[in-house]
């Protein structure tokens, strides 16, 4: 019995870890005045079969969940809420019809027009990148990586991302 208990306790310590602890947008630039980190958002709706996806096999890879509880604020906002939201010194909210879907207020303004998209935010919110559509943890941990050490800060050109793509090493176990 003593057994079965330690394997029970070690596999939910295990799948506890590879859950994403998400957080409302307003929560992610509060945490960013007392621990200053970088924020990822996922632009998603709930329609969306695709963003769904992307959360089970994407975000909780267990070493792409690991990362980004590490070093990133997590967000996830429907491109299409009617909540009303005051960032920046802005009030956001979504203008459109309650009957028909219509585009979040905040969701133009990061220039998001389809989903699933993440955008990067630096430690003061500030936009680093924009990657949309469907994308695997393996096409993702490159992106994770780069940002959070703040090596995106030296690349420039078109060439400069290719070459860092080709020497990255992958460290995802299939």
């Amino acid at each position: 019995m003593k057994k079965i208990s330690s394997f029970f306790a070690l596999f939910l310590l295990i799948f506890s870890s590879a859950q994403i602890k998400w957080m409302t947008l307003e929560e992610a630039v509060e945490a960013q005045r007392t621990v200053p980190k970088k924020i990822l958002i996922e632009f998603y709706t709930d329609d969306c079969t695709t963003c769904k996806k992307m959360e089970s096999e994407t975000f909780n890879h267990p070493q792409i969940a690991e990362n980004l509880q590490k070093n990133y604020y997590l967000v996830k906002f429907d491109a299409e809420s009617k909540k009303n939201i005051t960032l920046f010194g802005r009030n956001f909210s979504n203008t459109g019809s309650k009957k028909t879907k219509s585009l979040h207020e905040f969701t133009k303004f990061m220039s998001v027009n389809a989903v699933p998209t993440m955008v990067f935010l630096d430690e003061q919110s500030m936009p680093i990148t924009l990657l949309q559509g469907s994308i695997t943890a393996k096409e993702l941990e490159p992106y994770v990586s780069l940002i959070s050490s703040d090596n995106y800060k030296r690349i420039s050109s078109r060439d400069q991302w290719e070459t860092y793509q080709k020497k990255f090493k992958s460290k995802l176990k299939d």
